[in-house]
């Protein structure tokens, strides 16, 4: 649990999410394959490939035949609910130098005023010459939403609606000047000028590292969905060679529906899964199909934990409790990819374990979110399902997680990889 409080600290943005990976993965002999160029695959050893410098997947190819053993996958997102600068345009006004905001993904708005706040993300920089994006995390508190005093908004208390456009400017903490504030934060501390400043995706982000509540809780920003790409990347690392083709997938832009260059929505994976086939049988995209259909997907992210305070906001029946358990989440229309198949798979792996598991349906009359799940099976035709570990108030700035329930999908996931689903016909 000090390992992924410490991955959620060096971690404020999809971009620090992905090269934090690669040192991981690094340390462990994986090595880089670079998407422009040929590769050459050992059964056994180490690859990753990294994808707008926020997208990642790190694969070990299996000792069997591919188009038998197929391919072991579970994947995760990078990105977390956030407030992203709109980074022209910022100015001086009333002796403080403020810069506007757009909501990235669904935050809980509120919960991101009077916070010490910090800026990460990548800008592009002239050093030399050369253009080069490179990563940017100021680290120390910087900015800052207030909120208003409750003696000129007597409403705040009711279910005041914070205006996105006028009440989310955040006010920068950097002295007086006349130039762009927010250029002006970049060029100090990257020690280059303004003009060989360029184009920039810069995130705010809680500066505060997360703590724990006696033996059973966490409390920090992004555990979503930090909580799983850590509880993933442990797995995998922690795995010995199999006969399948394990694969841990981390996607950028979940949060805002996958359809980038670099999301679930995109041709990365398959991409990826197809090469390595191909390098088994240059001459046959047979053993691609063949090795999808004898694969499994499992698709992870955070679950609503019954909130003891607002507890009716769950269906009785299928009301997941924290530390008890990965959750298994379904829905009657498919935001999640669960089916009763590959549900059945998944408690198979926990009860070889002796892992208890728990179920989430939302009530009937509230609609839920999504995630990669269905988004992938549809698009590489992969059995999947949709799981998670319970948390509450989530999409908050500060979300509350089972410390008990990390450990337990971990060994989960560790399982998959070195087992697959052997037992279970496909």
């Amino acid at each position: 649990m000090k390992d992924l409080q410490q991955f959620i600290k060096e971690s404020p943005s999809s971009y620090q999410t992905a090269w934090s990976i690669i040192d991981h993965l690094e340390a462990s002999g994986f090595k880089n394959l670079d998407e422009k160029k040929p590769w050459k695959l050992k059964p056994g050893n180490g690859y990753y490939v990294l994808r707008n410098k926020s997208s990642v997947i790190a694969f070990r190819p299996g000792t069997g035949s591919i188009s038998q053993s197929g391919f072991m996958i579970a994947g995760a997102h990078t990105d977390s609910p956030s407030l992203k600068l709109k980074t022209e345009g910022g100015s001086w006004k009333n002796g403080s130098a403020r810069v506007s905001t757009e909501t990235y993904g669904s935050p809980i708005v509120s919960s991101w005023l009077d916070r010490e706040l910090s800026i990460a993300g990548v800008v592009n920089i002239k050093r030399n010459g050369l253009w080069s994006r490179e990563l940017f995390n100021y680290e120390k508190p910087i900015a800052v939403v207030p909120n208003l005093a409750i003696h000129i908004n007597r409403e705040v208390n009711k279910g005041f609606e914070y205006n996105k456009q006028n009440h989310l400017q955040v006010i920068l903490g950097i002295g007086k000047s006349d130039k762009d504030p927010l250029k002006s934060l970049i060029s100090d501390y990257s020690g280059v000028k303004i003009n060989d400043i360029g184009e920039m995706d810069l995130f705010l982000y809680d500066s505060a590292p997360g703590s724990f509540l006696g033996d059973e809780y966490l409390v920090s920003p992004r555990i979503d969905n930090l909580a799983m790409c850590h509880s993933v990347l442990s797995a995998l690392l922690s795995s010995k060679p199999s006969d399948s083709t394990q694969v841990a997938v981390f996607y950028d832009n979940e949060e805002i529906g996958s359809l980038t260059f670099q999301g679930a929505n995109s041709s990365f994976l398959s991409e990826i899964l197809e090469r390595i086939s191909l390098l088994e049988d240059e001459h046959s995209r047979d053993n691609y199909f063949r090795a999808k259909a004898s694969s499994f997907l499992i698709s992870a992210d955070g679950a609503h934990g019954v909130h003891p305070n607002f507890n009716d906001k769950h269906d009785p029946d299928y009301a997941p409790e924290l530390n008890k358990g990965p959750v298994i989440k379904l829905n009657a229309a498919f935001k999640y990819a669960t089916t009763s198949e590959t549900s059945f798979v998944f408690q198979g792996i926990c009860e070889d374990l002796s892992i208890p598991y728990q179920k989430f349906i939302g009530r009937s009359d509230l609609p839920g979110g999504s995630t990669i799940g269905a988004i992938s099976a549809a698009n590489l035709g992969i059995k999947t399902v949709d799981v998670g570990n319970s948390m509450w108030a989530m999409h908050s700035i500060r979300e509350t997680y089972g410390i008990k329930d990390h450990e337990l999908m971990t060994r989960v996931l560790t399982h998959y990889f070195n087992e697959g689903i052997s037992g279970y016909e496909q």
